[in-house]
């Protein structure tokens, strides 16, 4: 049974937590890559599945979850809860050695869960925060960037760590984050109402002109982030390789990720005062500047080569909880957990793509250097489908009317 909470501020920072908890089982195999690869034998194109196991669990489970509108019909504490025990079993195939198909297939059933844990959990604080979801929504996201980079630091503090401490450390804080869903959690003053499963629910989102804006805005930042996220320490590790005076790979690349943090958080609050729709597209025109300038100052010095890192870590994600912000304001108040589930399960099949990519191209260069060009389009494509979301009239709804 949830214990009475009245206050949004408490249950912005204990869903937060919860949610840095659970998405500790997203990149935690990520951070262990050198060593999973060495034990499950592993080559380069499996190593790119062992990551992407995980986009594609969570598309489907998003989808899934979309269709049957869980996040609608259930209840959101209990929903995020079970998911959160079955992301820390999942995680925790890998210590039982089964084999590689048997690893790869309990990291895409990682992801799954993990689909029904972040999009509820949005749509989650969004009954708590009528007023201020954008900054609500950039500190969910926050702590999806925490999660994310966690791993990362585990592994940078610890020299002499084993790859098996990282995934037990991270199954039992996703055992922790079902606690606080499941035991303290409940909705807020401002639930949405209650759905049945109705299929022709996606059809309606994808004839929703203004929500299908946002979704491409969203889908535009996705072609990039993940990407980034995942082969940053690769990236690092190249430059290390060549020259470049980096003394912890592992740490470096756990502050670009975390610098995320404060740049969602930053994000929410200029949204709510200037608008989703500019706040998006000022944060996506420096990502992909950032993206451009990332290989420029591959080969140092180190004070520009991190500073910039530092700073696309910081806008790549800065602008995500934007995008589900205006699904929230804009989209059929009955589903908007089936609309959000369908913003993030088209968003993450994009990201396998561009994960599989990176690799493929580093190899077809010679070189890690301009491999992250490719990701450039993206932010592009996404600050032309904000701006022209701006223009529309439905575009009052966002933000109380700040576009």
């Amino acid at each position: 049974m949830s214990v009475a909470i009245t206050n949004k501020w408490v249950a912005l920072a204990l869903t937060g937590l919860a949610v840095i908890l659970s998405l500790t089982t997203w990149f935690s195999a990520t951070a262990i890559l050198p060593e999973l690869r060495a034990a499950l034998g592993l080559d380069a194109s499996g190593a790119a599945w062992l990551t992407n196991a995980v986009q594609a669990g969570f598309v489907l489970g998003a989808l899934v979850s979309s269709v049957l509108a869980l996040s609608d019909v259930l209840p959101l504490t209990r929903l995020m809860a079970g998911a959160s025990l079955a992301a820390a079993a999942f995680n925790a195939v890998a210590l039982l050695d089964p084999g590689a198909g048997w690893v790869i297939a309990a990291r895409f059933a990682t992801g799954a869960a993990l689909a029904l844990v972040y999009p509820p959990s949005l749509k989650f604080i969004a009954t708590w925060f009528r007023k201020g979801r954008g900054l609500a929504m950039g500190a969910m996201v926050g702590a999806l960037t925490l999660g994310s980079a966690l791993p990362h630091l585990v592994r940078g503090l610890g020299a002499g760590i084993d790859w098996q401490s990282v995934l037990v450390a991270s199954s039992l804080a996703s055992v922790a984050a079902a606690a606080i869903f499941g035991l303290v959690l409940r909705e807020g003053p401002d639930p949405f109402g209650r759905a049945t499963v109705d299929l022709r629910q996606i059809g309606r989102v994808i004839r929703d002109r203004p929500v299908m804006l946002a979704n491409a805005g969203y889908f535009g930042h996705m072609w990039e982030l993940y990407a980034m996220w995942a082969w940053i320490l690769v990236y690092v590790g190249a430059a290390q390789a060549g020259g470049l005076a980096i003394t912890n790979a592992s740490i470096l690349a756990f502050a670009v990720i975390a610098f995320g943090a404060p740049g969602s958080v930053l994000a929410g609050w200029f949204a709510d005062r200037i608008g989703r729709c500019k706040t998006t597209a000022i944060a996506m025109t420096i990502s992909g500047t950032a993206a451009l300038l990332i290989g420029v100052s591959f080969d140092g010095p180190l004070w520009v080569f991190t500073l910039v890192a530092l700073v696309w870590g910081m806008a790549v994600v800065a602008d995500s909880a934007q995008f589900s912000a205006a699904v929230t304001e804009l989209a059929d108040q009955s589903h908007v957990g089936a609309a959000l589930a369908f913003q993030m399960g088209v968003g993450f099949a994009i990201t396998i793509l561009t994960i599989w990519l990176m690799p493929l191209i580093a190899e077809a260069l010679g070189s890690w250097r301009w491999t992250f060009l490719v990701l450039v389009p993206g932010p592009v494509l996404g600050t032309w489908a904000m701006l022209t979301l701006r223009r529309l009239p439905e575009a009052t709804k966002i933000a109380g009317g700040r576009r």
